[in-house]
């Protein structure tokens, strides 16, 4: 993910998605280097935070844009101050958005923390504009001994599980889940306990394909396959057409 500017007192930031694949990348003669391609014959999109700043959206819209999560929130001490900006601007050139949060599942309760974000932006409305709320669970970006918090795999699935029925609890919502298949494995221990009620938006950059996905989940919704490309932040195709975009934004 794209990384936000992080101050030397306080953990503001969202760590690029570890452990990724580096594979090489199949294309064509008309796809653009570095997009799989795939990308053709899917919606594109992206995600931001801070580092982004004030984006351009008119631009973004025109880059092909249709879609972005935005980050709102992490932990329950930080929010991303150009949220309003990125939330409505994208909403404003015509381009389906979320808010997303990034975990740090040793700060505080996977609840407490469902409750921060959507008290901070992370909200749906059944619109057809709004994509749903998103949980950025990964690699621990402050503590590379601790890469899954310090959580044994019970207790990060219940950590999970907890703010997935908060967030479900206040919008109506199940998250759409980021992650990595190897991060997944090794600190949920491989849990099929969320495929069936929860998008999967997987991240693997380099690759001609999204690869092998976590337990469970037979079909990925959103890919981030590159944190470079065309449009501001990370890269991402959404698995589906036009219309199904909009129908999965009104949790149709």
């Amino acid at each position: 993910m794209a990384r936000d500017r992080i101050p030397p007192t306080r953990h503001l930031g969202r760590a690029l998605a570890a452990s990724v694949a580096a594979l090489a990348l199949a294309g064509t003669a008309t796809a653009l280097a570095g997009t799989p391609v795939s990308a053709a014959s899917m919606p594109k999109g992206h995600d931001v935070s801070s580092h982004q700043k004030n984006v351009d959206w008119s631009s973004a819209r025109a880059q092909g844009a249709r879609f972005v999560y935005i980050k709102a929130t992490e932990s329950t001490t930080y929010r991303n101050p150009y949220f309003d900006q990125q939330y409505n601007g994208s909403r404003q050139a015509g381009i389906r958005r979320g808010a997303y949060h990034f975990a740090l599942p040793d700060k505080s309760s996977g609840a407490r923390q469902a409750a921060y974000f959507v008290s901070h932006g992370g909200t749906w409305t059944a619109d057809g504009w709004t994509l749903p709320p998103a949980l950025d669970v990964e690699y621990n970006p402050y503590d590379k001994k601790h890469r899954c918090y310090g959580l044994s795999n019970s207790r990060m699935v219940a950590w999970i599980r907890s703010f997935s029925d908060e967030l479900k609890r206040e919008t109506g919502r199940r998250p759409v889940i980021y992650t990595t298949t190897n991060w997944w494995n090794l600190c949920t221990g491989g849990s099929s306990a969320f495929a069936a009620d929860h998008a999967l938006w997987i991240a693997r950059h380099g690759s001609a394909d999204a690869g092998t996905l976590p337990a469970g989940w037979s079909s990925w919704t959103f890919w981030q396959y590159d944190n470079r490309g065309s449009l501001p932040g990370d890269q991402n195709l959404f698995n589906g057409s036009a219309g199904r975009l909009k129908s999965f934004a009104m949790g149709l």
